[in-house]
């Protein structure tokens, strides 16, 4: 019985992290690993700050056009080992904003 509380509490903990970090559809997240469903992780700039960003993104031509960018830059083996976007944050923000808006 305890052990069940203890579980609970820690997953409570973590959604709270996670939704104290939102913003908007584009999360910024530096205390948890935690990916809601539907969303994955990118790392972005020179000091790779972690975005957590909806996988619908995906379909998007300029967010592809990132992907194929990083491709270029990083090729698949990366020493990060996440998903790295080579573009300033004030750049992936604003693309995720009009993705966003779009």
């Amino acid at each position: 019985m305890a052990r069940g509380l203890v579980g609970i509490a820690h997953a409570k903990n973590k959604l709270r992290q996670s939704i104290s970090h939102k913003n908007g559809s584009v999360s910024a997240t530096t205390t948890t690993s935690y990916v809601q469903k539907g969303h994955f992780a990118v790392y972005v700039g020179e000091t790779c700050r972690r975005f957590v960003v909806p996988i619908a993104y995906l379909n998007h031509p300029l967010f592809q056009d990132l992907l194929h960018w990083a491709k270029e830059e990083f090729g698949y083996s990366h020493p990060m080992g996440g998903l790295t976007i080579p573009c300033s944050e004030d750049y992936f923000i604003s693309l995720t904003s009009l993705l966003k808006s779009s």
